[in-house]
């Protein structure tokens, strides 16, 4: 019985160790999934994943298309506008907006990193050589963000809860004065170091830019001798 009774706790200990482990040698490695096993995931959490990766391949394909996306804001913004100028109403929706928008203008215009506090890559100017301009928000999350905010603000004008009374002269005077001192603000940092906010090309010089095959012109000359 001795022998029989100190057996028994190691082959109870065998299904503990068997699923989660793995022996290498006298060591014990825990159970790692390889690619064959499936983990269950909810269905919500699926769905949800699948839908934002259908969102975000569509959102891919528009990055080549600037001028349509850039008119496509216009167009809701317009007609936001429009409908705010006919219900009368929605000011302080306008105004969240309007700051909103402002903020991203200038985190569009500022650079990635700041000339006064790291010594970062040059910022491009008018006197040096071609260096693109590398933004602290791109473009394209400029436009989602902006789109996303207007499309938003556009939802929250069909609910009369939103319509807040207020004197709406005194958002607009305070909102064009912080226009004005941010932008004054960026202007003087750019004239500062001297920089550009936006890139236009690289600037090429014509034929001389062109490379010719070196048995080009010879070709040519054969056939119009023939």
């Amino acid at each position: 019985q001795g022998p029989a009774q100190s057996r028994q706790p190691s082959q109870t200990l065998r299904p503990l160790i068997g699923p989660r482990h793995q022996r290498i040698g006298r060591r014990q490695v825990p159970w790692v999934a390889m690619e064959g096993s499936t983990t269950e995931e909810p269905a919500g959490a699926a769905k949800i994943a699948q839908f934002q990766r259908l969102v975000q391949h569509y959102l891919d394909r528009t990055v080549i298309w600037m001028r349509v996306r850039w008119g496509t804001l216009a167009v809701v913004l317009v007609l936001y506008v429009l409908r705010v100028y006919l219900k009368q109403g929605f000011y302080v929706v306008t105004y969240g907006l309007g700051i909103y928008m402002l903020n991203l203008l200038i985190n569009f215009l500022t650079p990635a990193v700041d000339p006064d506090a790291e010594d970062g890559p040059g910022l491009p100017t008018k006197e040096m050589e071609f260096r693109p301009f590398t933004r602290k928000l791109p473009e394209f999350k400029f436009w989602f963000s902006s789109f996303r905010a207007v499309c938003c603000a556009s939802v929250l004008t069909l609910f009369e809860v939103f319509d807040l009374p207020v004197f709406w002269p005194i958002l607009l005077a305070y909102f064009i004065l912080l226009l004005v001192l941010t932008m004054k603000d960026r202007i003087k940092h750019m004239l500062k170091h001297k920089y550009i906010p936006f890139s236009f090309g690289k600037q090429t010089y014509g034929e001389l830019t062109k490379m010719k095959a070196p048995g080009a012109a010879g070709g040519k000359g054969g056939k119009d001798d023939k």
